[in-house]
């Protein structure tokens, strides 16, 4: 389709076409034929042991008997709290062919939020591993679940390792009573053998598939709807920005697979292509640097955090990582300087690739902005996919602006979601056609384009914090920490790490009446464990009398960090001074 949107990008795409035909089937289809094509190639690696694509459809087709058998039907929305593992594989197409929509989140979301996120999709079905499901049932009675299926990591290990874990991670899972409401997987895999026929729904490419959760451009959760089409489209953009990408090749998918990027990118794009995925149930940055060397992976995906992490292990000194074809950063900005750090490091380890980072939203799935692996530009996040299309505004408006100039930045394409869960309005704001007769994704991000169509990314106009990748909303931690009886208000702010790229820190002002003492904090921080999701959990409260504000009369937060940012300098030129002293 032929467009009136500029496209400035055009002659600067190297051997990456504009256009693509795109697949007409929805994901599990997609699946089904590059199985057939590839029937014992690898599909994942999972803890030492390989499946192979003819085995992936199967399982698969027989968890997609006992969803029908259980009475998920068209429509339903099943909730997947898992880590990388096949079980969630399996399900997460299973869901897809039975006509149903995966609903995914964290597995370590706190209990509260588990809640939110059961009733926000009115899901019917959910699965989740053993250690998780004491909190599914604190909270299942206040939900519409009429079956929790529960999976093990030790239902999918090979006999050695299924040992080593047993002595280990598994014996600290605290045990399932015998009368629990639940179907234990290999129950539940039983129960595909009372269903013969009619399993298999018809859904078409523009069908609802998929629910991610994100902040949306005002930073409350909200669940982002996404197709069929959106999934297949962003798979096959992937691999086209990848011209050399192989069948076979393999992908270390460390990324979650409750994010849009571990999902769509590490599974999704990998899986629809015959590609092989090293999957990481839990990760470490030591597990994987190991998993890298060891497999031979020739991509892999990551956020600045992992990679500054990866520079500074002992156990990469030396290793030849000339198997690597991709290094994508993502999830965050990739200064400058880790760049150049980064593109050293792969050098020094015999890699002939440079990292290339990319940008995108949970509304696009994920990534639909990539730095051509032809030409790069110091700062840029690189040229739109193919069939998408992305313009500056003045925030807010439809007012293109002239290129170098900062405004807003917009984004257009295939793999663009149909709304925000439940939130009519806040769809109607983010989505809106324009004159170019294209359905144009407002995000909230501050950014460039030059001449060359190549984008910079300089900052977000949403209140956001960043740490170790996640996306954590400070108002809606501020919202759990207001309904303590003991707080008047709270303000959340992201404070520098080196590690983290940020980490949350909380300033309460207390009620009336309330002594701000060591017991006071330790009370608030075990309340915000019952609310908080670990990775948003803020590292320390700090009491305040009063708290800065606008001219609007809104807490100045913007205050506040800078407070915090000079009191963390000059505690670091005091250390400086005291080790200069330490030295004469």
């Amino acid at each position: 389709m032929e467009t009136a949107a500029k496209t400035p990008w055009k002659d600067y795409m190297g051997d990456v076409p504009m256009h693509l035909d795109y697949f007409d089937g929805s994901m599990f289809e997609m699946l089904e034929s590059v199985a057939k094509q590839y029937p014992n190639y690898v599909a994942f690696d999972f803890m030492g042991r390989a499946t192979s694509y003819k085995k992936l459809v199967e399982g698969v087709e027989t968890c997609a008997k006992a969803l029908k058998t259980i009475g998920v039907r068209e429509g339903d929305r099943v909730t997947i709290a898992m880590p990388n593992c096949p079980q969630a594989i399996y399900l997460f197409y299973a869901v897809n062919l039975v006509g149903g929509i995966a609903n995914m989140i964290h597995p370590l979301s706190a209990e509260k939020e588990i809640e939110f996120y059961l009733n926000e999709s009115e899901s019917v079905t959910a699965i989740t591993l053993d250690q998780f499901y004491h909190k599914f049932e604190r909270i299942r009675h206040n939900t519409r679940l009429v079956n929790i299926i529960i999976a093990s990591i030790k239902d999918e290990l090979s006999k050695p390792i299924k040992a080593g874990y047993m002595l280990t991670s598994g014996r600290k899972i605290e045990k399932i009573p015998e009368d629990a409401p639940v179907i234990m997987w290999k129950d539940f895999l039983k129960l595909s053998r009372c269903c013969f026929y009619n399993y298999k729904v018809k859904r078409g490419n523009d069908a609802p598939a998929v629910i991610l959760y994100s902040g949306g451009t005002t930073g409350t959760t909200k669940g982002i709807v996404l197709t069929n089409r959106n999934f297949n489209a962003l798979s096959q953009q992937v691999i086209a920005t990848n011209p050399m990408f192989r069948p076979g090749d393999k992908m270390l998918a460390a990324m979650p697979i409750f994010h849009g990027f571990g999902l769509g990118v590490c599974i999704h794009t990998m899986l629809t292509h015959g590609g092989r995925c090293i999957l990481v149930p839990r990760f470490t940055p030591k597990s994987y640097a190991k998993d890298l060397v060891k497999k031979r992976c020739n991509f892999i995906a990551g956020v600045p955090t992992l990679y500054e992490a990866l520079l500074r292990l002992p156990s990469m000194d030396g290793v030849d990582l000339s198997c690597l074809k991709g290094v994508f950063s993502g999830g965050d900005s990739l200064s400058v300087e880790l760049k150049k750090k980064l593109d050293k490091f792969l050098y020094d380890h015999k890699a002939s690739i440079q990292v290339r980072e990319g940008y995108g939203t949970t509304e696009t799935v994920t990534a639909c902005c990539l730095t051509p692996s032809h030409m790069f530009k110091e700062g840029s996040i690189g040229l739109p996919f193919p069939d998408t299309y992305i313009k500056i505004v003045a925030p807010g408006t439809e007012k293109e602006l002239p290129y170098g100039e900062e405004g807003e930045i917009l984004l257009a394409g295939p793999t663009v979601m149909t709304e925000y869960m439940n939130y009519p309005e806040e769809t109607a704001q983010t989505l809106r056609t324009h004159a170019d007769g294209l359905t144009w994704v407002y995000t909230g991000d501050l950014g460039t384009m030059d001449e060359q169509g190549f984008v910079y990314f300089k900052g977000r106009a949403k209140r956001m914090i960043v740490s170790s990748g996640y996306n954590v909303y400070p108002g809606q931690i501020e919202n759990i920490l207001d309904a303590h009886e003991k707080v008047q208000m709270s303000c959340v702010i992201g404070v520098p790490d080196p590690y983290k790229m940020q980490k949350v820190k909380a300033f309460v002002k207390l009620a009336a009446g309330v002594k701000p003492d060591k017991a006071v904090r330790e009370e608030l921080l075990a309340y915000c464990r019952r609310h908080i999701a670990k990775y948003a959990m803020p590292y320390d409260i700090e009491f305040k009398d009063d708290m800065p504000k606008t001219l609007v009369g809104k807490v100045a937060y913007r205050v506040l960090e800078e407070e915090e940012l000079s009191k963390m300098q000059s505690n670091e030129s005091k250390d400086s001074e005291q080790h200069e002293s330490g030295n004469q």
